[in-house]
């Protein structure tokens, strides 16, 4: 029953009806009303499903607000199948399964009304049903907040979903509502999402926030268009499009997204217009796949809080930005892959610590008349099939102006590059490149600098004060063959060396001028030419040496019993693997990729050295030497250059031992702006790609290598065992020296070795300690003693020239 009673003033003039009457319940009401009929509800709770068929106004007392509660123990508190008017109350439901407020005909106004509710939607409107929505409130955590569906459409007006327990507005089934300045925050799903063939959502001056999904999601087919919007504080991506779905976001903002900005995929078409972008976590605009397409202009990206690249555009999808902004983010556009592809004309690329635009995997971008400053690499044109067009444009402040490597083969025009730290073009490692009509002015380095005998095409280039010289072409090396090197014409610079005279088309010659240590240093994934020793330290091939001579001289090392034994063990397993091979029986599969837990100066290094010789006398592997890397020689300052360097130092060790010292540096306990996990993963992917090729053995203090390794599972499991290697004892410290001594020629008395035990067994055992390093550095101190005392000595005798005493031993640290 109600508490309260139902006052209905009819509004025709017939003699036959009363003006007025007041009934016990709303659904009596209803019954009695006709149409145009204002009924008005005194306050109180009434437990009745309601429906409202006919065009009636229902209303609550002026002045009351929240007065009127129709709150019945379940199915659906209120519907509506009528042009009515519905205003001033407040609708209370319970049924998971139904909604609390239905809107099924009619193009009824519903205003002022407050749904407080646990319902499977706060508001749902379907079928032929267009309502107009004012000032309503919808709070339902454990559902959809307004869902329209079936065709439905209607208008909301400074509608506010406080809380949802899914989406805070629901778009399907070819419905098509409009939204006017509304508010959705505090959803546990998307703010506003759309999704169905024919389906579409206009919003204009609304705001999304505080959602735990996307900000908006469009899918499958459906359409949306937003108007002078505002987006933020949302958990996943601000925007998500996906299957076909279109979007067009105009005068919008989105911003304080610890995800993608906006990310859409499978041939989902975005247009952006006057729309900023900023504060993200991951990508500003992430596009994806064939078909895949995002139009901006006069949009600006900016102000990013994560480590990934502003406008990513990958899996043949396109984008173009035109008078755009893209500023204060680690790297501004990144294209990647065949097919992939990103126009953009008149923006401004600025404030970028890494690289302004980065092209690879096959990917094609053309940029006119735009404008890069600022930035550690202005354009990178990475590997083979990667190009493009760059016309027109400005690059100023950068360290590297543009780099083009591995075989990328893009065409500049016209552009100029401005006071770059290092070179104004780069081109190395099989890049190509047409340059034309382009400048650079105030390098720190050269203006062209061109090696390996790239084939690079310049044409009527210009250099001005550069620091180090107009151009360099350094030489191709001996295994150059023949048409190598760049085609040089009409070029010139304010240098009187560097290039050969203009006007003559040919390839250039080899300066004779070295290159440039401090440039390649600066360049993403580029090593010095003082670097690459790692792999021609190899040098000529020595008479390989049996294994067993190998293990010999492992066996003549100070201590190391259980490390000898591990070693020991896993070439017996080699051997006989191979052995029943030859025998025509299945081999036992070994992982020869090792860890070395340890602390410094216990002979890692020489035994990993070892390891590679017994391995390359077994025949596993071709040359067995060992190619020495740090973090420093892996991990490079920009995206994209720590795969490369790593790559670079996997190759150096093909055929032999990558040995990685402090592998753990690689996984800092911080690792939050780190691109160390970069390089393990690429690690990774090259153990089991080269499997057979070459053997990794990473190394580091016995504590930091357990947490290395049980933070990166896929790590661990590609190595077969880890073996520890202990600190030397006393005596062994003392025969380390014993052997310095014999191997340069000097004798220890017996006081010296006396004290010398006593010198290792007192010595502090702390960080410093360094083991065999620290019996070494022992022993010199020692000669430096021994000379000091000699020195004074006017006929020194044999003994005085070789005896070690005692007190030549240095004061304990």
């Amino acid at each position: 029953m109600a508490q309260g009673t139902v006052q209905v003033t009819h509004s025709g003039t017939s003699r036959w009806r009363r003006r007025t009457g007041e009934y016990a319940s709303l659904a009596a009401a209803l019954e009695a009303a006709a149409d145009g009929d204002v009924l008005t509800i005194a306050p109180g709770t009434y437990r009745e499903n309601l429906v409202v068929r006919r065009p009636v106004t229902l209303r609550g007392p002026e002045g009351a607000p929240g007065s009127v509660r129709i709150a019945p123990p379940d199915g659906v508190p209120l519907t509506v199948r009528a042009s009515a008017v519905v205003q001033d109350l407040h609708v209370e439901g319970q049924d998971g399964a139904a909604p609390a407020l239905l809107v099924e005909e009619g193009t009824p106004e519903l205003r002022d009304v407050r749904i407080v509710t646990r319902s499977a939607a706060g508001i749902e409107v379907r079928g032929g049903a267009r309502p107009t929505v004012r000032r309503c409130t919808v709070d339902n955590p454990a559902g959809i907040g307004i869902a329209v569906l079936d065709g439905a459409g209607g208008v909301f007006e400074e509608c506010e979903v406080v809380s949802a327990g899914q989406a805070g507005v629901s778009v399907h089934g070819g419905a098509h509502p409009r939204l006017e300045r509304c508010r959705v925050h505090h959803a546990a799903g998307n703010g506003l999402t759309a999704t169905g063939e024919n389906s579409a959502l206009e919003a204009v001056g609304c705001e999304v926030y505080e959602v735990r999904g996307s900000g908006v999601q469009v899918t499958g087919r459906a359409t949306a268009h937003l108007t002078d919007c505002d987006l933020h504080r949302t958990t996943a991506d601000g925007v998500t499009l996906d299957t076909d779905a279109v979007l067009t976001l105009a005068d919008c903002r989105i911003h304080d997204v610890p995800e993608n900005a906006i990310d859409l995929r499978s041939r989902s078409v975005l247009t952006l217009t006057r729309t900023t972008v900023r504060q993200f976590g991951r990508n500003g605009l992430s596009v994806w796949d064939p078909g895949t397409r995002v139009d901006a202009n006069q949009c600006e990206i900016f102000d990013s809080t994560g480590d990934y690249p502003a406008v990513w555009v990958s899996d043949g999808a396109t984008a173009v930005l035109d008078a755009c902004r893209v500023h204060d983010v680690p790297d501004a556009l990144f294209v990647l892959d065949r097919g992939s592809r990103a126009d953009v004309v008149d923006s401004d690329l600025y404030q970028v610590r890494n690289t302004a635009v980065s092209v690879s995997d096959g990917a094609t971008a053309q940029l006119d008349d735009c404008r890069i400053r600022d930035a550690a690499t202005g354009a990178w044109f990475r590997d083979h099939g990667s190009g493009g067009n760059l016309a027109n444009c400005t690059v100023d402040g950068t360290q590297t102006g543009v780099i083009v490597t591995k075989g990328a083969d893009p065409t500049v025009e016209r552009c100029t590059v401005d006071s770059p730290a290092e070179a104004g073009f780069y081109v190395s490692a099989g890049g190509r490149g047409t340059f034309v009509n382009c400048r650079v002015s105030g390098s720190g380095g050269y203006g062209f600098h061109v090696i390996d005998g790239c084939r690079t095409t310049l044409r009527k280039c210009r250099t001005e004060r550069c620091a180090r010289g107009g151009y360099e072409f350094a030489d191709a090396g001996p295994d150059a063959g023949s048409g190598t090197g760049p085609v040089v014409e009409d070029c010139t610079s304010d240098e009187s060396g560097g290039l050969r005279p203009p006007g003559r088309r040919e390839t250039a010659e080899q300066s004779a001028a070295p290159s440039s240590a401090g440039l390649l240093g600066a360049i993403p994934g580029q090593r010095a030419l003082d670097a690459e020793p790692a792999a021609a330290a190899v040098g000529p091939e020595q008479p390989a040496r049996s294994s067993k001579d190998v293990l010999g001289e492992l066996d003549a090392l100070v201590g190391l019993d259980s490390v000898k034994r591990e070693v020991r063990a896993l070439t017996d397993m080699i051997e006989v693997g191979r052995r029943r091979q030859q025998a025509g029986l299945k081999a036992a599969s070994v992982k020869r990729h090792l860890v070395f837990t340890g602390s410094p100066g216990t002979g890692k290094t020489t035994v990993a050295r070892l390891y590679g010789e017994i391995l390359a006398s077994l025949g596993v592997l071709e040359k067995g030497h060992l190619v020495e890397v740090s973090r420093v020689d892996l991990v490079g300052e920009h995206i994209g250059s720590t795969a490369i360097r790593t790559q670079e130092a996997f190759q150096r060790a093909h055929g032999g031992v990558l040995f990685i010292d402090e592998a753990y540096a690689l996984s800092p306990e911080d690792a939050g702006r780190d691109f160390g996990k970069e390089a393990i993963d690429t690690l990774v992917k090259l153990m089991e790609d080269h499997r057979d090729a070459v053997v990794v053995i990473v190394a580091g203090y016995t504590a930091e290598m357990e947490r290395f390794l049980s933070v990166n599972p896929g790590v661990a499991s590609r190595f077969s065992r880890t073996i520890t290697f202990g600190d030397y004892g006393p005596d062994e410290l003392l025969r380390i020296v014993e052997q310095q001594a014999d191997e340069h020629e000097y004798r220890l008395t017996p006081g010296a070795s006396e004290a010398l035990l006593k010198y290792f067994t007192a010595i502090p055992k702390g960080a410093a300690f360094g083991n065999g390093r620290t019996a070494r550095q022992t022993f010199e101190a020692m000669v430096e003693r021994h000379a000091s005392r000699v020195a004074q000595l006017a006929e020194p005798s044999t003994d005085d020239l070789t005896l070690l005493y005692g007190e030549d031993l240095p004061e304990l640290p």
